[in-house]
Order: structure tokens, then sequence, then C-alpha cells
């Protein structure tokens, strides 16, 4: 069974819709949106030899062309950017037209942006397979590239005109990819819903597992909170920064592998979750149970949880704090963190001392 969940924009409101097969029928999920029977997909190497014929068929009587980059990380860049802006052109995309991102948040975020700027922009559709994207990046509208000074230092605010989540297609998915999405899921039970990661802690495993029912109550709920975050601030002006629990710390981890397979980002997401709630139990938010929970939680899941899980070298606490310092929420040169008070209890904060901070990133390290 398809489930919508809505993102109430105004005008620009549109549905996600979470469901299995729903590739299989791609072109009726589409064809309201098209002026014209013919859409533009963009794909990773990998998506595409796994599921773009099956797109071709589900589209039915809509006309696809497509183009294919590689995967992984460094296609966020500019030289992929302005392919992708000059392959667009060369199609004839209008902006009425439609453009679709297919594939993880690699791909979403980088045709987001090339849609964001394209003829000013153009309308675009989300189809994430990915877990990571189905349930983070494809919905809010964050569209952008990575640059040497940092990761998304580049980008735009461009909603999608419609994201179709089909919980089939994680089913292909390495279980490191999985487990890298599962980073974003839950991280949304620790910013704001104490019985979603109560719910978690019971059905993680087995959803890892393959369980689609599970999985697609997973998407639906994460989809479900990063909604409603976005109605009531879609430019990251306020409640917005919430989503971003344990990402200062992961940007910082990204930057210093060189956005490479050493780290995904949605492992340093779980680090970096592990982390934000260790600082706030030494600054005295929380109890000391609380990260000491989050930890023995991702642990179960198998997941990356300590610095000393990243192979190979890492910068020492200065330097990850001065990477930090790229970071796009820092506010009046000042680092923000989101913080907790207790597990589905986060807010954001710049009052923490450089001091803790230091200690904090030392110990971790030395525990390497």
């Amino acid at each position: 069974m398809t489930e919508v969940v809505k993102v109430e924009l105004g005008a620009r409101a549109y549905e996600v819709r979470i469901g299995a097969g729903l590739l299989a029928r791609a072109g009726a999920e589409i064809a309201p949106l098209l002026r014209k029977p013919k859409v533009a997909v963009v794909a990773d190497a990998t998506v595409a030899g796994l599921h773009l014929e099956a797109l071709r068929a589900g589209l039915g009587d809509v006309e696809m062309v497509s183009m294919t980059l590689p995967s992984g990380e460094g296609t966020k860049s500019w030289p992929h950017f302005e392919r992708v802006c000059e392959w667009l052109l060369a199609q004839r995309v209008e902006r009425k037209d439609i453009v679709v991102a297919f594939g993880g948040g690699v791909i979403g975020d980088l045709v987001g942006f090339a849609a964001a700027v394209l003829r000013r922009g153009v309308r675009f559709v989300q189809i994430p397979t990915t877990l990571l994207a189905q349930v983070d990046s494809s919905v809010g509208g964050k569209t952008g590239i990575n640059v040497a000074a940092g990761k998304n230092l580049i980008g735009a605010f461009h909603q999608p005109s419609l994201v179709l989540a089909d919980i089939g297609l994680l089913d292909t998915l390495a279980p490191r990819d999985f487990l890298a999405g599962y980073g974003e899921v839950v991280k949304y039970g620790l910013l704001g819903d104490a019985a979603f990661f109560d719910w978690l802690e019971a059905n993680g495993p087995a959803m890892a597992a393959g369980d689609r029912a599970l999985r697609q109550y997973a998407v639906k709920r994460s989809v479900e909170m990063k909604a409603e975050i976005v109605a009531r601030d879609e430019t990251e002006e306020g409640d917005r920064a919430l989503l971003n629990l344990g990402h200062t710390f992961c940007h910082a981890l990204e930057a210093a592998t060189g956005y490479s397979d050493r780290l995904l980002h949605g492992e340093g997401v779980a680090i970096g979750c592990a982390l934000a709630f260790e600082l706030s139990q030494r600054l005295g938010l929380c109890s000391q149970e609380a990260p000491s929970r989050v930890r023995a939680h991702l642990r179960d899941m198998k997941m990356k949880v300590e610095l000393s899980d990243i192979p190979g070298e890492l910068p020492d606490a200065e330097g990850l704090i001065a990477l930090m310092g790229q970071d796009k929420k820092v506010l009046d040169g000042k680092l923000r963190f989101i913080l907790a008070r207790g597990i589905g209890a986060a807010f954001v904060t710049s009052d923490v001392p450089r001091e803790v901070l230091k200690d904090l990133l030392t110990e971790a390290l030395a525990r390497r």
C-alpha cells in the first residue's frame, strides 16, 4: 500500500509517496505533472545498471532521455554540475518540463541544484534509491554541491514537484549503504521523537534484515518529521537546524576523509550523533544514560560509532575544530551545535566552550 506524506508549502506543496512498486507505475505517478510526455533522467552508474530499464518500462508512454554519472560523493562537484547543466540544455529542457533525479543523495542534491539554476528554475522529481535519500535528502528542497572548502557550501533551496520513495529499491542496497542511511533514520528519533527511538531499538535489526513493512514505517515516520519541520522553517532560520543533529561533527569528518568511501555520510551522522550526546552529557544537559543508550543501539545495528571506526589518519582535535568552522551552521563566526536534553529533546546552541569540545575530540581520538 502506498502512503502519502504532504510537504505543506502553500503553492509549492508536494507529496512524498512511499511504498513498494512505485517505479513500475512511474508514468502514471508523474504524468499529471507533464505538459508533454517526456522526461530527462539523471542517474548514477550503479543505479542505472540496476534500475534504469525498469524506470523506462514504468514510464510507459512517457519518453525518457537519460544521462549517467559516476557513483560516489566525488560526483557532487563543479565539473559534474556543469556536465548536467550542459546536457539538460542540449536536451532543450524548458522551465515547465520535468527533470528526474534517480539515485541517492548525491544525485538528488546535484540534479536538484542544476534544476534550481537552469533557466532560473525548472521542475524536478526525486526518485530516491537509497534509504538515506528516501528519509532525508530527497525531501525539503536542499540542493547543492561540495567544494574544497567544505560540504554543500554551494547550493540553493529548490523544492521538488514530487518524491517517489519505492521501498522495493532498498532491497538492492549493499548492507553498508543501508546502514549508512539508517544513521539519518535514528537521527529523527534522537532529535524529536523518543517513542520512535524506542521503536527503532525494538525493530531496527529486523528492518536491516529486509522487512519491508518495517522499512516503510521507518521511512514514513522519518519523512513525516522532516515535512513538519520544513513546513515550519523552509530555509533553516530556526527549527530546521535541528535536522542537522550530528552533522557539525559529520561534515568535519567527511572533509577530513576527503569525501571518500572511508566514511559515508550516514556513517558520519551516526558518529556525530554519538558525539553530540556525549558533548551534551559533559555540559550537564542530559544524563549519562542517554549517550550510552545511543552508542549501544548503534552498536546493536553494527554501525560505526567511534572515531576509531574510521580507517586511516584523522586530524588532531584542533584540526577537526578548524574544519567545523567551514560548516554552514556557523553564525557570526560561532559554531552552532545541535545538542540534547535527552533522547527526543534536541535544541540548537552556540554556547559550547571550546575547551570542552577540544577535550571531547582529544579523548575520542585517543581511543583510536
